[in-house]
């Protein structure tokens, strides 16, 4: 998820105090990355909500997994528990289950729960025809062995900063799936969510919807929010909570790992009882290697990496998303947009879309 301004500080700093290093993932390394998503605007946070003891839905009906397929911390502040019902049972962060493939096994069950009218899916809808990628970047990387262009399923991911998208093109383009900015916190929204949303069906994408969490906001009136503006589709893509560190936050709250780790998991258990799909979580290396290395393991990843590939900066963890650049240029958008890949093949591609599909279906 694109940086509207990517920040030079750190680098200049770098460079004035003698280092020599040309390799992009040495400063990665160096320093922490203060890369953002485009879901971040100069707009204030809502207000530090404080948090309550915690507690989880149990959740019921499980789901057989489709067959998995290879693909390639600083102080806590005291506070309170995120909140997620009002029901006592009482939940702990999976760290040590085993690694998930493409699709993510459905390890834990999903409720049966829905909502009370869905927008309907529709089993004859024949799938759609993967394109080739014809995106340039206004700062293309080298990234040795395995790029990019070894994958054939490309997308995008978008936001109010895209402005006006002519779909279609941009599908040609190579746009396969784009992942759509939806909602901040729990009362902001993205003023372009829905346009791209309808658009993007219309045009024939492969979209979902993606959260950016705020630390300073209850964990289930987050979810509240998402579930409030975004549409259950059954044929959209699983939701997306996107966790990063916000520089740009007046919410300078840095909670442990284990409370991170907590309110993911209230957020995202609501939102997997309500989709009836497993939530991805979209991260970025700074992130990652201070709240989130060997947790959430039966969880599909997508991992923000521009330079360098994902297994060198996050070993050991499998992946579902690549974000490669968040300065991709693309004929149907005026503005710099992120670019995505798929991990598996096309075929892989078809099939991790109908698994969310039947994990939906089932769950009913």
């Amino acid at each position: 998820m694109r940086i509207k301004a990517l920040s030079t500080i750190v680098i200049g700093c770098l460079v004035l105090g003698g280092c020599r290093s040309s390799d992009p993932e040495e400063v990665l390394n160096l320093a922490p990355s203060r890369e953002i998503t485009n879901a971040v605007s100069p707009m204030a946070p809502p207000a530090p909500v404080g948090d309550v003891a915690a507690a989880r839905a149990p959740l019921s009906a499980p789901v057989a997994a489709p067959a998995p397929m290879p693909v390639a911390m600083p102080a806590p502040a005291p506070h309170e528990l995120a909140w997620a019902g009002n029901t006592p049972q009482a939940h702990g962060v999976p760290t040590n289950a085993p690694q998930a493939g493409l699709p993510s096994p459905a390890v834990r069950p999903v409720a049966l729960t829905m909502p009370a009218a869905p927008e309907a899916y529709n089993p004859n809808i024949k799938r759609g025809r993967v394109y080739s990628q014809r995106f340039r970047d206004a700062k293309p990387m080298n990234f040795g062995r395995v790029t990019p262009q070894h994958h054939p399923v490309h997308g995008v991911d978008v936001s109010r900063w895209q402005g006006e998208i002519d779909w279609p093109k941009l599908r040609s383009q190579g746009a396969n799936f784009a992942y759509i900015k939806s909602t901040d916190g729990g009362d902001h929204l993205d003023p372009m969510f829905k346009t791209n949303w309808n658009r993007a069906k219309e045009a024939g994408v492969k979209r979902g919807a993606y959260h950016f969490f705020y630390w300073c906001r209850v964990a289930s009136e987050q979810a509240e929010w998402f579930i409030r503006n975004v549409p259950n589709d059954p044929d959209a893509l699983p939701p997306v909570i996107d966790v990063e560190y916000n520089h740009l936050s007046d919410c300078k709250r840095r909670l442990s790992p284990e409370k991170i780790r907590e309110k993911m998991q209230v957020f995202m258990d609501i939102l997997e009882r309500h989709y009836g799909k497993r939530p991805v979580i979209y991260t970025a290396p700074d992130f990652y290697k201070d709240n989130l290395q060997n947790a959430f393991l039966d969880y599909p990843f997508w991992l923000r990496s521009v330079a360098a590939h994902p297994s060198k900066i996050y070993p050991g963890r499998k992946w579902v998303f690549w974000q490669y650049s968040g300065s991709g240029l693309s004929q149907g958008v005026n503005e710099k947009i992120d670019l995505n890949v798929f991990a598996g093949t096309e075929e892989q591609w078809h099939h991790w879309t109908t698994a969310t599909v039947s994990q939906r279906m089932a769950s009913r």
